[in-house]
């Protein structure tokens, strides 16, 4: 049995725990804190790429589509420290905070390349961080299963997003281009992973919304 499947006994401090870690991510938000924890980040799949010469028009694109995928790992990170606030058992919620702390080794991964393009992240990304806070601890509080679910749907949209992405990268951006192949081959894991724990289906409904709601996001982060 995989082991995020394994019964545990419930934390009858659980549900008080949770509030207070919701508040506190809540809180630096309100600060202003930054999302991004460059500690313990394995090295970038960009290291020792070399890219071909771009026109200024290329390097724009490419900024603004990274731009767009700094924000989704904005987002990311913060559906599942949200879902892991809320978990039910302890397994699951470690398989989130795991989770979340890979998508920040993508957000690092991504700012670094914004910079290096000599760009910025979205001005919006402190919007996208409460809004997929509060969305995740909703999935969360469905249950478990609905919770896992959610990121198998979650991920298997991200890794569209990406090879649309890859399909539209300017042919000599090849750093770009290492980061976002391996961050779609870990969505799929991702994926994966959260669909053999036993992650239900969602309804067409939500999966259709959560489609909506990207859209708004990836268009938005483009320009801004």
């Amino acid at each position: 049995m995989h082991s995020w499947m394994k019964p545990t006994p419930e934390r009858p401090d659980r549900a008080i725990d949770g509030l207070d870690r919701l508040i506190i991510a809540f809180d630096r938000i309100l600060r202003g804190a930054a999302q991004m924890d460059p500690g313990s980040v394995s090295q970038s799949p960009a290291d020792g790429v070399a890219d071909d010469v771009l026109e200024d028009r290329e390097r724009r694109h490419s900024a603004a589509l990274m731009r767009v995928n700094h924000a989704g790992e904005v987002a990311a990170q913060a559906l599942y420290r949200g879902q892991s606030l809320v978990a039910r058992e302890s397994d699951t919620r470690e398989a989130m905070e795991l989770a979340a702390r890979e998508e920040n080794e993508h957000l690092v991964w991504c700012r670094t390349r914004l910079e290096e393009l000599g760009s910025a992240p979205s001005v919006l990304d402190p919007v996208w961080h409460a809004g997929s806070l509060a969305i995740g601890a909703a999935a969360g509080l469905a249950g478990d299963r609905w919770s896992l679910g959610f990121v198998v749907e979650t991920e298997r949209q991200v890794v569209e997003h990406l090879e649309d992405h890859l399909s539209r990268l300017p042919d000599g951006d090849h750093r770009s281009r290492a980061l976002l192949t391996r961050m779609r081959a870990d969505e799929e894991h991702h994926a994966t992973r959260a669909h053999a724990a036993g992650g239900a289906p969602l309804p067409p409904l939500v999966r259709r919304a959560m489609r909506a709601a990207s859209k708004v996001m990836t268009r938005t982060a483009y320009w801004i």
